[in-house]
């Protein structure tokens, strides 16, 4: 992205089954219109974090250059998407008193530095911390309490954090690719910020976001996100289970997938059949198609179930009314949404991008939600700051994009 064209965001989804690369011109009005896109497979990562970084940068590399010949454009800097097992997310609570009687930008900084006064382990640092609440004199619900009159400010925060060597990985991948990092987004709120409506987040939802080696959990209730966590199970596990019990090759596997599998085996004819290739030089095999659905409907209920946990350990299940949204890539497996809503007892709706123009028939599929996510994300809490490059001789580039991070605090809602 040339230095001079300010109005281009990219986003770069860095995914355990593809890398994603979305350019968007960002309109006069604010539209988003989405002029270039860019895919590869992923090579060199493992449940959304970087195992193999020369794999992992020619990966990046193809994506990217895919997105900047459509576009027509030069790509220099991006925004990532971070996931992984290593996340960790809490919910924490500060007080402080104004100094007179009015609040100010000083006492909601001063206020937020005191909720977020926890003690992280050295090899983690925080993501995220957004403020979900604010409470003065006893009042609370309080969204902006800047000029209001009161002498006790209390803010409620959702504290996101991760392992520092797995951002400084995603960083380094890319300044090899010769790209600077301009923010690292948590992945799920980039998801959430391209699928979920206002109304869903005022009532009560629960985005889920199913990729290839994760599934990211996203609760939003009264407006503010309250709870998210990362499972290590997902889309290539239900493809390891069809290569396994179809004695198939990987590769075929995730064909049969997308093209034949269905996430209930009640919905499928018992007299279809589709032809499964085999192993080494042996002929293919016609099986019916009822056998592969058998094979995937455990898995995604296993999958299910755990999230059904993990929702009910966060204390909201009673709280998400709008029900369950899910998206990612493998959610567009039929039969998805019905199972889910078996499971989960609650309203279930698959969630394509929204609010984005441009090539809208291109990105309108799950598969690109976090894509989108990224650069409504950037658009949203972009700053005019200088990007950064990894450096690991000082505090380099890292440092300050947390620091960046840490700034976007109250801004976010």
């Amino acid at each position: 992205m040339s230095r001079q064209d300010q109005n281009l965001i990219i986003g770069l989804d860095i995914g355990t089954t593809k890398l994603c690369c979305i350019v968007a011109d960002q309109q006069p009005d604010g539209r988003l219109d989405v002029i270039g896109i860019g895919t590869h497979p992923s090579r060199g990562l493992r449940k959304g974090v970087v195992i193999d970084i020369d794999s992992t940068v020619e990966s990046m590399r193809m994506a990217v250059e895919e997105a900047e010949m459509m576009a027509g454009v030069e790509i220099n800097m991006v925004y990532a998407g971070i996931a992984g097992a290593h996340i960790k997310s809490g919910n924490s609570h500060g007080v402080v008193a104004t100094k007179n009687g009015e609040v100010t930008e000083g006492d909601i900084q001063r206020v937020l530095d005191a909720a977020r006064a926890q003690n992280i382990p050295m090899d983690r640092e925080i993501l995220h911390i957004i403020a979900q609440e604010y409470i003065l004199d006893g009042q609370d619900g309080i969204k902006e309490p800047l000029g209001m009159s009161g002498v006790r400010l209390e803010a409620k925060v959702h504290i996101i954090t991760g392992a520092v060597a797995s951002a400084q990985n995603i960083i380094k991948c890319a300044n090899r690719c010769g790209l600077d990092v301009g923010d690292i987004i948590l992945e799920q709120l980039a998801s959430s910020e391209a699928v979920l409506t206002p109304d869903e987040k005022e009532l009560g939802v629960c985005l889920l976001d199913i990729g290839g080696g994760t599934t990211d959990i996203a609760i939003f209730s009264e407006g503010h996100l309250k709870h998210t966590a990362v499972l290590a199970i997902g889309g290539d596990h239900i493809t390891n289970d069809i290569a396994v019990g179809l004695r198939t090759p990987t590769r075929e596997a995730e064909q049969l997938k997308r093209e034949f599998g269905c996430a209930l085996a009640s919905m499928v004819n018992p007299e279809e059949t589709i032809e499964v290739p085999s192993i080494g030089d042996r002929q293919p095999r016609s099986l019916a198609r009822h056998i592969l659905a058998e094979i995937i409907e455990p898995r995604v209920e296993e999958l299910f179930t755990l999230v059904n946990r993990e929702i009910v350990r966060s204390g909201f299940d009673e709280q998400i009314a709008a029900g369950i949204v899910l998206t990612g890539g493998s959610s567009i497996t039929e039969g998805m949404v019905e199972l889910a809503e078996e499971v989960f007892n609650k309203p279930v709706r698959r969630g394509p991008p929204q609010g984005i123009g441009g090539l809208t028939d291109v990105v309108a599929s799950p598969v690109f939600a976090t894509a989108v996510g990224l650069v409504q994300f950037a658009a949203r809490n972009e700053k005019e700051t200088t990007p950064h490059h990894f450096a690991p001789e000082d505090d380099g580039g890292f440092k300050k994009i947390l620091q960046r991070m840490r700034d976007w605090i109250g801004d976010i809602f």
